[in-house]
């Protein structure tokens, strides 16, 4: 089984593997990741691109339905209950 991943290296020269044309660093996302708040709960995909689209913070988050938060490329239904529950503890929800 030939694997079709390629090296890549971040721009500050940590070196990974990849089979899609996503360029975030493993390294850099474990050295980026949040201790607290609701973007430390999330995947590094999923964290990425809320920041990518700007949404860092709940009350940013509470701007958006669940179904637009959905067709950002990186999040996935797994990310729901989190953001639904880190939302809820500060008395926010998505958008109707």
């Amino acid at each position: 089984m030939t694997s079709d991943k390629s090296l890549k290296v971040c721009e500050k020269g940590h070196k990974f593997y990849k089979s899609s044309e996503c360029q975030s660093c493993p390294t850099c996302d474990k050295e980026n990741k949040p201790k607290s708040g609701f973007l430390s709960k999330l995947s590094s995909p999923a964290r990425n691109a809320l920041v990518h689209e700007g949404i860092d913070t709940l009350k940013k988050l509470s701007k958006y339905t669940e179904k637009e938060i959905l067709k950002i490329h990186g999040i996935g239904p797994a990310s729901l209950p989190i953001l639904r529950t880190s939302l809820e503890e500060a008395g926010l929800s998505f958008k109707k």
